[in-house]
């Protein structure tokens, strides 16, 4: 389907359409609140700090896995209109939303209904891969499929730019950032605090999040085949760690 430059596909197999996925707010009854939820925490100071990363040019193509309603996608738009951007993620609800704010900002998206273990892409047709707060949604076995989806679809050279939660913060790290990116560091950490209990306490208890991810999607990429995967950024939050790793396909 395409609408005022904004495309939706589905690509689920027929065996995929009961396959069971995370929302982004847990339940799927709480997706209305999933865009005032990160207006309060000030998430796009995240996804600014994904896309200077990445630094994605004119005319280049880009997967944002695990999108949601989009925001990550819409930055990347926003910081250059020119790139070629496809958001993929499960949640059709989720996508429905994108699609309306993609229109209502006058940028062009792709969107894609489908998983992290399998991008919509060629072989090496790729320039970035980017992803924020979502792959800590995925099983231990849809992440391994991701990133060897990532090796596959990025051209030599492309990279894979990677922000998540990293497992909950020790006493005396609230405040902590690595020289990198410092006060945008800062910025996400001040913004977190202001999350809602619930949201902050559900974090906290989750299983999946209580690994240190950080080391993980490092170790993960590497594996893949990705030879110089590192953290190149990293915030302490109050209830938790955000990591950025970046990868580049040999």
């Amino acid at each position: 389907m395409t609408t005022n430059g904004v495309r939706i596909f589905d690509q689920r197999t027929p065996e995929e359409r009961d396959r069971p996925f995370l929302p982004g707010m847990g339940k799927t009854w709480l997706l209305p609140l999933y865009d005032v939820f990160s207006r309060v925490a000030r998430v796009r100071a995240l996804h600014e700090r994904v896309a200077e990363l990445a630094d994605v040019g004119a005319g280049q193509a880009v997967v944002d896995v695990g999108c949601g309603t989009a925001n990550l996608s819409l930055t990347v738009l926003a910081a250059q209109p020119g790139a070629l951007v496809t958001g993929l993620d499960p949640d059709g609800q989720a996508l429905r939303r994108a699609v309306r704010k993609a229109r209502r900002h006058g940028l062009p998206l792709t969107l894609v209904q489908g998983y992290a273990d399998r991008l919509p892409s060629e072989d090496a047709s790729l320039d970035h891969v980017i992803s924020s707060l979502a792959l800590h949604h995925v099983d231990d076995e849809g992440r391994t499929g991701f990133a060897r989806e990532a090796l596959r679809v990025l051209r030599p050279g492309g990279t894979v730019t990677i922000a998540d939660l990293a497992g909950p913060a020790s006493h005396g790290e609230h405040g902590g950032s690595s020289e990198r990116g410092q006060s945008k560091e800062h910025g996400v950490i001040r913004s977190f605090r202001h999350l809602p209990r619930l949201g902050r306490s559900r974090v906290a208890r989750s299983p999946v999040v209580a690994r240190d991810h950080g080391d993980d999607l490092v170790a993960l990429l590497a594996g893949a085949g990705f030879g110089d995967a590192r953290e190149v950024a990293h915030a302490h939050l109050r209830f938790g760690r955000v990591t950025f790793v970046q990868a580049t396909r040999p």
